[in-house]
């Protein structure tokens, strides 16, 4: 699984809006429907692709099965932008676009002025 399973499972609203509503506490597929207002086949399929990122994780009750948030695809998107915001840092500590500005240039006096 890399980072990019991550983001194009979140690029989906849908997705996303369940998933934050999955950080809350454990949910049934047909609670999420319900919440949602969309179709338990669809919820299903959407779940599956959250899942597959590693960003929900599943657990069976009896004949329910409860969904939660998982932290582990998150960490993967997260190692991603940590790796990504160090070059960047790198490479502008490496080659500073703005270096430090002198003091403004003292102002001239005008004639005249006392």
């Amino acid at each position: 699984m890399t980072y990019g399973t991550v983001m194009v499972a979140l690029a989906d609203p849908t997705r996303r809006a369940l998933f934050e509503r999955l950080r809350s506490r454990p949910h049934t597929v047909g609670e999420l429907a319900r919440i949602a207002k969309i179709q338990q086949p669809s919820v299903s399929q959407h779940l599956r692709v959250l899942r597959g990122a590693r960003l929900v994780r599943d657990r069976r009750e009896g004949t329910r099965r409860y969904y939660s948030a998982s932290q582990e695809g998150l960490a993967e998107l997260r190692r991603y932008v940590e790796r990504m915001w160090d070059d960047v840092l790198a490479a502008y500590a490496a080659n500073d676009p703005h270096p430090p500005r002198k003091s403004p240039p003292t102002p001239l006096k005008r004639r005249g002025a006392r």
